[in-house]
């Protein structure tokens, strides 16, 4: 009869283990998922950034042929976009600091091209050009999805660090170092309604 009932204890014991053991691996394995899905979205983010710098040679090229003198804005918007694309964040351990200096990196490229896009109202020639109203096209596309690449992964990175710190996937998170995920922040000033004008 005792031998039964230890038996009974036995397998009770072993069915708690397993079922944590089998929360651990599933928990663990949502974990892994949730933080490539955010490498995934700054890959996307990456991508559109890089989109757009692949455009600017092309647009700073079409606006030199009409706007020779303006060489200084053209310069600007060239070492801005050099400056940004030799900024690189590793998702995996980004910080606030080096999401804040790549924002402020690709920050600068957009105040530059707005400088070079607001010197075009003094070349009714240029403004006409095919290439250029292509171009101009293509860079506002681009400005469109890298806000909403901006968007999705600050979605991922808020489902992530939120399961992060919930009981009790924390605990899991603190054994196997799942750390938070850095979100991209309003730039300063933007909560003015910005000037466009083409």
């Amino acid at each position: 009869m005792e031998k039964k009932s230890f038996s009974k204890s036995t397998m009770i014991f072993i069915g708690v283990i397993v079922v944590i053991v089998l929360w651990a691996i599933s928990g663990y394995n949502s974990l892994v998922n949730m933080d490539e899905g955010v490498t995934n979205k700054w890959s996307n983010v990456e991508t559109q950034y890089q989109r757009r710098a692949d455009l600017i040679p092309n647009l700073v090229n079409t606006v030199k042929g009409y706007a020779k003198h303006e060489q200084q804005t053209l310069e600007a918007v060239m070492q801005a976009r050099s400056q940004a694309t030799q900024v690189k964040i590793d998702p995996s351990n980004c910080t606030p600091e080096q999401l804040a200096a790549y924002q402020k990196a690709q920050g600068d490229v957009t105040s530059a091209l707005g400088k070079l896009l607001a010197i075009t109202e003094n070349y009714p020639d240029l403004k006409a050009n095919q290439n250029f109203l292509e171009l101009q096209s293509q860079l506002e596309g681009t400005e469109n999805r890298i806000t909403v690449a901006r968007k999705d992964f600050n979605d991922a990175a808020n489902v992530y660090n939120a399961s992060i710190r919930r009981f009790p996937k924390n605990i899991l998170a603190g054994i196997f170092g799942f750390e938070k995920h850095a979100y991209f922040e309003a730039e300063a000033g933007a909560e003015k309604s910005p000037k466009v004008e083409f």
